[in-house]
């Protein structure tokens, strides 16, 4: 049943555990950091 499981599935699996039991302080600070990219870059392009 899991013999067809690739790599990539494995990461996205542990992605989605990572992201349930840290997430509540990780996933802020990763939302605020791209908001800050983004407006970074909207700055930069005008």
């Amino acid at each position: 049943m899991f013999a067809n499981i690739g790599l990539r599935e494995i990461l996205v699996l542990v992605l989605i555990a990572v992201l349930l039991f840290k997430g509540g302080e990780l996933l802020p600070r990763l939302i605020r950091g791209l908001g800050d990219a983004v407006r970074e870059f909207r700055k930069s392009s005008r």
